[in-house]
């Protein structure tokens, strides 16, 4: 139905500029904005130690996790920064979806497994940890997902084959007609991508958005740096839509992310 779509809802009302930026600039590619962010992890390393002192193993808190749940919240509480844009139009999502990548073995030339995870700003913060691992422990267990069946199935196809198979999704999704079931288990349909270089002792750096699917965030964690005076912080970067909100609301929510992070106990 016009005006709905499994996930979403359609934005009504928007600025006459808003409402024809996709047809300015109709890909996420040509629509984006990169933003850098420096975090203090003091704050949130002295939460963590205290609660992973009486936690059990399934539910060890990390700072990346503590930085997923702070996103959760900032995209719950600012939903405008949870929207894509599909078939030209400005959509806003109902629910918030991440995906992130993770190591199977940290080591290199270990393969990378994404997980994708509804989070509920009403579950608490035991719940989340857990629900993290087990999915985690699922992935690296060699748990496959729907997406990944189907891709393995589509690669035994000819190059020309899927190219047509991926422009057809493209195209249906554009038109609001995929299936609820094949968005939530799809990695690129998501609020927002996230990938943690810090584990690995990488800097972060930014990333482009795909065309296929609807995630239009990405946000990339580097590894914690030391400054001449003693101070540590380490740098979110973020790739955004730009024709989703614009730049001060984008720019306060990502305040609110990093008050977040150094202020853990708002995020129990």
């Amino acid at each position: 139905m016009f005006g709905r779509r499994p996930e979403a809802t359609l934005v009504r009302g928007l600025s006459t500029m808003r409402a024809f930026m996709p047809f300015i600039s109709p890909r996420r590619n040509e629509s984006l904005v990169y933003y850098t962010m420096e975090i203090d992890p003091e704050p949130a390393n002295a939460f963590i130690a205290d609660y992973n002192r009486t936690a059990p193993p399934e539910r060890q808190l990390t700072l990346f996790m503590l930085y997923l749940r702070s996103l959760a919240v900032a995209l719950a509480e600012r939903p405008h920064v949870n929207r894509f844009v599909a078939g030209g139009r400005l959509w806003q999502r109902e629910e918030v979806w991440l995906t992130f990548s993770a190591k199977m073995a940290l080591e290199d030339g270990s393969p990378l497994v994404t997980v994708k995870r509804r989070f509920d700003q009403d579950a608490s913060l035991d719940a989340m940890c857990e629900g993290i691992h087990a999915r985690l422990n699922r992935r690296r267990g060699g748990v496959k997902t729907t997406s990944d069946n189907e891709m393995s199935l589509a690669l035994r196809l000819p190059p020309s084959l899927i190219r047509l198979a991926v422009w057809a999704l493209h195209k249906t999704n554009q038109l609001g007609l995929l299936p609820k079931k094949m968005i939530d288990d799809d990695p690129l349909f998501a609020s927002g991508f996230v990938a943690n270089l810090g584990s690995v002792d990488m800097n972060s750096g930014y990333h482009h958005l795909w065309e296929y699917g609807t995630c239009s965030i990405f946000a990339m964690m580097g590894r914690i740096h030391t400054r001449l005076d003693g101070t540590r912080y380490f740098e979110m970067k973020y790739s955004y839509d730009e024709r989703m909100a614009d730049g001060l609301y984008a720019g306060i929510t990502m305040e609110m992310i990093k008050e977040g992070v150094e202020n853990p106990e708002r995020l129990r």
